[in-house]
């Protein structure tokens, strides 16, 4: 059915009015209480086999909402009335700003894919955190809060711009991701080379300590999956030296080649950030780098290109307790969720697995034994 909607209306409409549209629709039915009962009853059965522990927290299952579809923290009770274990809202910057001019999301169909040039877009950290302050729950959430570099502030001055996010944001984040990885702000993936995020990691670890007295801030960096091997390497033996609670991998592609994308040359051409089924492959080879890596010694999150149970199944056999999604959420509609919670038990009772954290890494473990 919505996917029969989707190709009669959403496919017509421009992409980001298609966005703001269906995030209308989401904010009034959580609004509603007999329709977001009967929605979480719907679309988001629980299964006991799935319940998972990371990042210090309890979650109904290990299957999130990536960054990037609720920048502002508007949405939180709806996306967990759509199923998702966990709700990673940003990226938030410092500073309010525009993001950068559209036409700035594009669809490419036939790959099942988005490109995306947003540019951070968000109402800054100020008022994200007073909206978070303010948040009166309907649905118990744990909730993700991912800060990346303004804009106008140049790459001297990153440190200070996530300094004040985190100051701002770490006290009302169940977790917090430094973003580091997008595209499309000029400079920013230079921060991923260790020398420059070794002090940034740092900076915001003791910010977010420095905040928030009363427990601690689990903090995670995301990661591109354009690094070369040597440098997931270098990311991941950095987060060891640190003592970070995770990495997540990974955010979206520059490339183009190699993806065997079928969709308009013309759309492939436009710059941003492809998500999506393509990445699929090389979001899984850094993810089982890092965690033949890093082993148990960290939380890995796998994210880019899931787009059914299987796909999120073959993440936690590589190496991730918990998996996100967003793109593939646009092509299959309100259902998503409850079908990979639904197919992910379903494969945790045919496995050899007791538990779903006993197959978190077992790809590499049994390769290992």
């Amino acid at each position: 059915m919505y996917r029969l909607f989707f190709h009669l209306i959403f496919k017509r409409m421009d992409p980001e009015q298609a966005h703001h549209l269906a995030f209308r629709w989401i904010q009034l039915a959580v609004r509603l209480p007999v329709l977001r009962t009967f929605l979480a009853a719907a679309l988001a059965p629980r299964y006991k086999e799935l319940r998972t522990e990371a990042l210090g927290r309890r979650m109904h299952g290990p299957f999130g909402l990536a960054a990037g579809f609720d920048k502002n923290a508007v949405a939180i009770d709806g996306m967990t009335m759509l199923g998702f274990d966990h709700v990673e809202i940003g990226t938030v910057t410092a500073q309010p700003q525009p993001g950068n001019p559209k036409k700035r999301l594009f669809r490419l169909v036939p790959d099942r894919a988005l490109i995306n040039r947003m540019g951070f877009n968000n109402d800054g950290s100020a008022s994200v955190a007073a909206r978070l302050a303010a948040r009166n729950p309907v649905f118990p959430a744990t909730v993700g809060v991912n800060i990346g570099k303004t804009k106008v502030v140049p790459e001297a001055e990153a440190t200070a711009d996530y300094v004040t996010s985190t100051e701002r944001l770490a006290r009302h984040a169940d977790y917090l991701v430094v973003n580091v990885s997008s595209p499309n702000t000029p400079g920013l993936r230079n921060l991923q080379a260790v020398d420059h995020l070794r002090p940034l990691l740092t900076a915001v670890r003791e910010a977010a300590d420095r905040t928030v007295t009363d427990r601690r801030v689990p903090l995670l960096v995301k990661i591109a999956p354009d690094l070369a091997d040597a440098d997931v390497d270098a990311v991941a033996d950095l987060a060891v030296e640190l003592g970070l609670d995770g990495i997540i991998a990974t955010n979206t592609t520059i490339a183009r080649e190699g993806l065997g994308l079928t969709s308009d040359p013309r759309l492939v051409a436009e710059t941003g950030g492809l998500s999506g089924a393509p990445v699929k492959e090389r979001s899984l080879e850094v993810l089982r780098r890092l965690y033949a890596r890093v082993g148990d010694r960290i939380t890995l999150i796998g994210v880019g290109g899931i787009e059914n149970a299987e796909d999120a199944w073959q993440r936690i056999l590589a190496g991730a307790t918990l998996v996100q999604g967003y793109s593939a959420f646009i092509y299959q509609g309100p259902f998503w969720c409850r079908a990979i919670h639904k197919g992910l038990a379903a494969r945790l009772r045919n496995s050899s697995y007791a538990t779903l954290a006993d197959a978190v890494g077992a790809e590499h473990k049994k390769v290992t034994a």
